[in-house]
């Protein structure tokens, strides 16, 4: 007996071959003569939804104008400014003096120029340092505390990170002042008469302690609270696996938690070097680029030699290079970043 098993007989009530149009066959292939089915759309609501070649850039737009605008226009005046002779003179009568590359050579061949250079490197170096280092240690601390002293020291880094920066800067000089200072009184109290009414602002090194006392304490909270939120996406599974190998702390840190995060530290690496090189309201806020200059970063010796001085083409010339040696120095750490993605 053949046994025909092509379609099955229609249920009661319905017509020969619904079936087959509701289900597209037992093959996925429609009979023939059925018409196509309707597509509903469903699948490509229930998707990714596609989005025309226009539309990021029209989304974008408005940012890119506003950063055209107030960016673009004044990075443009400030070097067609840097070509060109403007101090006092120039300013009451109106004249354009034009000077080509003459800014230029004689900021490079400025021996307190380069000395600026130096110190601008050095001293960022040493904050980001710092900054990483105990933003990591904080973190690493707020991971392991309870959640009620968690919340307390999370909230007095928010306090510290939120400070403004004129009033953390008045803050510290109240706290480094030379008769009623804190710091003096506790030195006073441990005995050291010696040192008592010591000015702190005395010297350049001195003063740029005090900044860099401050950078780290404002910039500490970004590098913790951040890497507690990456701390969190690590599963304990890696750590008790790590602790029952008998990995001691460090070990775990360096094998299991600086390999998941290290994006993280890259990325934070690089904004704080930003931040930091470009440091200008702390360091004139607490003594102005003092005493004798000797505290000047790059942003603060163009500012000073435009404001103070009145020699605005060689403060706009020395603007341009202070961008230009950010973006040499920075080169280097791009390509890091870059080897590191293509390495993901």
């Amino acid at each position: 007996m053949t046994v025909h098993a092509r379609e099955a007989a229609p249920a009661a009530g319905e017509l020969p071959g619904d079936a087959a149009r509701d289900t597209g066959g037992a093959d996925g292939v429609l009979p023939p003569g059925a018409p196509e089915p309707k597509t509903t759309g469903q699948g490509e609501r229930g998707g990714r939804p596609r989005s025309s070649g226009w539309l990021p850039y029209a989304l974008t737009a408005p940012a890119a104008l506003s950063l055209l605008v107030l960016l673009g226009y004044p990075l443009i005046r400030n070097l067609v400014l840097s070509f060109q002779q403007l101090g006092r003179i120039e300013m009451i009568s109106r004249a354009t003096v034009w000077t080509g590359l003459d800014n230029y050579a004689e900021l490079l061949e400025d021996e307190a120029f380069w000395t600026v250079v130096v110190r601008t490197f050095v001293f960022t170096v040493v904050n980001v340092v710092l900054i990483m280092g105990l933003g990591t240690l904080v973190g690493l601390l707020l991971n392991a505390l309870g959640k009620r002293m968690r919340l307390v020291l999370s909230l007095a880094l928010v306090m510290a990170w939120a400070m403004p920066v004129v009033a953390s800067a008045t803050v510290f000089r109240w706290l480094f002042d030379t008769q009623f200072g804190v710091v003096n009184w506790a030195m006073r109290a441990l005995g050291l008469s010696d040192q008592e009414h010591h000015s702190w602002f005395d010297t350049g090194f001195s003063t740029l302690s005090i900044v860099t006392l401050m950078i780290v304490w404002a910039s500490v909270p970004f590098v913790a609270l951040n890497l507690y939120a990456g701390l969190t996406t690590i599963s304990g599974e890696l750590y008790e696996a790590a602790r029952v190998d008998g990995a001691s702390n460090w070990r775990i840190f360096r094998s299991v938690v600086f390999p998941m995060l290290r994006p993280f530290f890259l990325i934070t690496t690089f904004l704080e070097i930003i931040w930091v090189f470009k440091a200008f309201a702390q360091i004139v806020a607490l003594n102005n680029g003092g005493p004798d200059r000797g505290s000047e970063t790059l942003p603060v010796f163009a500012y000073i030699e435009g404001m103070a001085q009145m020699n605005f083409g060689l403060a706009a010339a020395a603007s341009v290079l202070t961008i230009l040696i950010l973006l040499v120095a920075m080169s280097f750490y791009f390509r890091l970043i870059l080897k590191q993605e293509e390495e993901q």
